[in-house]
């Protein structure tokens, strides 16, 4: 059957015109049944037809013609559904990074950044030994545990557990939610 369809549709010229007038509607319905947004549905109908229109060259009449529009709608709808997963997961993370760089250069939380600044430094004098060359190290440095672990010349786990305890320390002194 297929052979049949090679050399019916490679010898004869294919009316892309007529075939995109005959098959309008049916692959309106087709793209329909997968999509719900009507006007996405418009603009995939209308990407398709570029696309068969940019690519028939490139048809080689294994399958119907019509068989082989409907392909490439059904693969521009699974392009769709990719890209808008990707679209809703990039929007939210972008709203939140919007949000929390607007909060960030509002008046009332810089000074509230300041206020708490101001009170861990007075804090800092009060702690241990061992916090104060645990924040030392890692304010002047900027570093992970591991590394902070090698200049302080303790293990990783103790590491974890005195800036566990650090932050518990600071929330509390501090009044840090």
């Amino acid at each position: 059957m297929v052979a049949m369809y090679a050399s019916l549709y490679e010898t004869q010229m294919i009316d892309w015109e007529t075939l995109m007038i005959e098959t309008e509607k049916r692959l309106h319905n087709f793209i329909r049944k997968r999509v719900s947004n009507f006007a996405d549905v418009d603009d995939l109908v209308q990407t398709t037809w570029l696309e068969v229109l940019v690519h028939k060259h490139r048809f080689k009449g294994t399958a119907k013609p019509e068989s082989w529009v409907f392909g490439i709608a059904m693969n521009l709808v699974k392009i769709y559904y990719k890209d808008s997963h990707l679209r809703a997961i990039t929007a939210t993370h972008e709203n939140a990074l919007d949000q929390e760089s607007n909060r960030k250069d509002e008046p009332d939380y810089i000074h509230e950044g300041h206020e708490h600044l101001k009170k861990a430094v007075e804090k800092y004098q009060e702690m241990s030994v061992e916090y104060q060359r645990l924040m030392k190290v890692l304010v002047e440095n900027d570093v992970g545990y591991q590394e902070l672990a090698d200049r302080l010349a303790i293990p990783i786990g103790t590491v974890r557990s005195r800036l566990s305890r650090l932050r518990v320390y600071l929330r509390k002194e501090l009044n840090w939610g």
